[in-house]
């Protein structure tokens, strides 16, 4: 809402500019109130034809135009700045009010026009040789801008519209681990569109173009917190449905260690420091507490496969998913770790890769003959034609209710990844009781995704002050799981997906590299296949 009132403000106070400056270009005053009109009067003025102006009423592409008529407005009063154009733009009461006010600004009519007609002109006086007459037209010309700043504006808005178009509307992105392996890969580069679950504006308002969160190279974040804007999203085209691969942001992510191998949270830390032992890095930033808080539309982005919307009760029982006590659909690659003990100790393993068997998916297991494989029934069917004496043995997960979500023994002890729940998702509008068993599932929803003032008071919670015996949820949750179900840091591992989290949908891959390797060469059969129908 705050987003949409700070819009409202801005199109009042170019009204009140317009108001101020149509006077001077022979428009009445009152034309510059009226919406619609006053953009219709801005085309006429600078030359555009006048059903430009309905060109404002659609998404995204009415910002560009916005900024092709305003520009060539405060033009034509000889404002020819950088930064005088960045105002018309950003904040055009800014500079329309200085132009009312000087009784010297003249106004060039079509401006835009005769600036196209100049360069039509000069385009073909240089075609036609007459080096005299184009050397006239150069040094006459009314638009001349420097090199310099033609070159200046052309990398601006270069990276400004793919800053914009990254910002809104899509966004690249390259899997980096196997967790979605064998329907997503390491080294895939998809397209994910930010406008088909709604789109998102930004809460992190100053930042670097282009960067996430990280500046490479140099070890900093990207961006400042403040200022910042309240969280806000547009209309979706479509819902969130069960089994769509989503990204989101890392829901704990939000108060991280940076390592160069990855981030953790503080909470990980904490449950197993052993974590900081095994990482000389991190164990140095450990013991420094320089951990980074992140807000949460600059927290890393996770791509998952949403296994259970909002109001669904999820079990996993002997490794099957079951949504609301029904097997839930399985995903065509979906893997698991696997004992694997050939028949003979000269296996050939030379097509493994062209399987998908990557050589991180493959650990030896003791002995010439033995491997711990991630596989799916696909390449377990493969491995069984290269050798019908091979033994494949699912591989016991053990129990570690310490490093699952969540992370409390006393109720949630025996439960692993094979075997875990039940729990129940979220839904907005939803009421629950509190119990003691149930406080450690919802504690941080409702503390940190819900932002509220949250106290533990033995077996109860101390809400805003209350004492709270229930409480109703204020947005949706997912619940997001990798298809490597052995190998994901997933939901199992921190819980609800919050759907302010919600970043988009992957919409198809444009580039593939074999095991993220370009030596290892280039999957040629992945490219511009659908990212989310897989």
């Amino acid at each position: 809402m705050t987003v949409l009132l700070i819009f409202l403000v801005n199109y009042i106070l170019l009204s009140i500019g317009l108001y101020l400056v149509f006077p001077k270009i022979g428009v009445e005053a009152t034309k510059g109130l009226i919406p619609g009109i006053n953009f219709v009067e801005l085309c006429k003025a600078i030359g555009r034809p006048s059903w430009w102006a309905i060109l404002l009423l659609i998404p995204i592409v009415n910002f560009f135009i916005y900024a092709g008529i305003m520009i060539p407005f405060v033009k034509s009063f000889d404002k020819m700045s950088w930064f005088q154009s960045f105002l018309a733009v950003v904040f055009p009461i800014g500079i329309l009010y200085p132009i009312a006010q000087d009784d010297k600004a003249q106004h060039t009519p079509e401006y835009y026009a005769k600036e196209q007609a100049y360069k039509v002109q000069l385009e073909q006086v240089r075609k036609s040789g007459d080096k005299r007459e184009y050397r006239k037209l150069v040094n006459n010309n009314p638009y001349h801008k420097s090199a310099g700043r033609e070159w200046v504006e052309s990398i601006v808005f270069a990276v400004f519209a793919a800053a914009f178009i990254r910002m809104f509307l899509m966004e690249a992105f390259m899997i980096p681990t196997p967790s979605m392996e064998g329907s997503l890969n390491v080294g895939d580069y998809l397209f994910v569109s930010k406008t088909r679950y709604g789109m998102r504006t930004p809460m992190t308002v100053a930042q670097i173009p282009l960067l996430h969160n990280r500046v490479p190279g140099v070890g900093t974040e990207s961006y400042l917190k403040k200022p910042n804007l309240p969280y806000y999203r547009f209309p979706s085209f479509e819902s969130i449905d069960r089994n769509d691969p989503i990204v989101f942001n890392w829901p704990v992510g939000d108060s991280v260690y940076i390592s160069p191998s990855r981030s953790w949270t503080v909470g990980q830390i904490e449950r197993d420091p052993n974590i900081a032992k095994r990482d000389r890095a991190l164990g140095k930033l450990v013991k420094k507490q320089q951990y980074v808080v992140r807000p949460i539309d600059k927290k890393d982005h996770y791509i998952k496969r949403c296994v259970g919307v909002a109001g669904d009760s999820i079990q996993v029982i002997d490794r099957q998913v079951y949504l609301n006590g029904v097997p839930a659909e399985n995903p065509e690659h979906l893997q698991y770790l696997y004992n694997v003990t050939f028949s003979t100790s000269s296996i050939n393993t030379r097509n493994w890769s062209d399987w998908g068997i990557a050589e991180s998916d493959v650990y030896g297991g003791g002995k010439a003959n033995t491997f711990v494989i991630f596989l799916d029934e696909e390449q377990k069917s493969k491995l069984k034609k290269l050798d019908p004496k091979v033994i494949i043995e699912h591989r016991p997960q053990q129990a570690d209710g310490n490093k699952l979500f969540p992370h409390n023994t006393q109720y949630y002890g025996g439960w692993t990844v094979d075997d875990y729940g039940p729990v129940w998702i979220p839904k907005k509008g939803a009421t629950i009781d509190l119990t003691p068993e149930n406080i450690a599932m919802y504690y941080r929803t409702i503390h940190v995704y819900e932002q509220n003032d949250v106290k533990k008071q033995g077996n109860k919670l101390v809400i805003n002050g209350q004492v709270a015996e229930t409480y109703t949820f204020k947005q949706d949750y997912y619940w997001a799981m990798g298809d490597n179900r052995h190998n994901s840091e997933d939901s199992r591992a921190w819980g609800f997906v919050p759907h302010d989290h919600i970043v988009g949908k992957p919409m198809f891959i444009f580039f593939s590299t074999r095991e993220g390797s370009m030596r290892k060469g280039i999957n040629w059969d992945r490219i511009f296949t659908s990212a989310s129908n897989r």
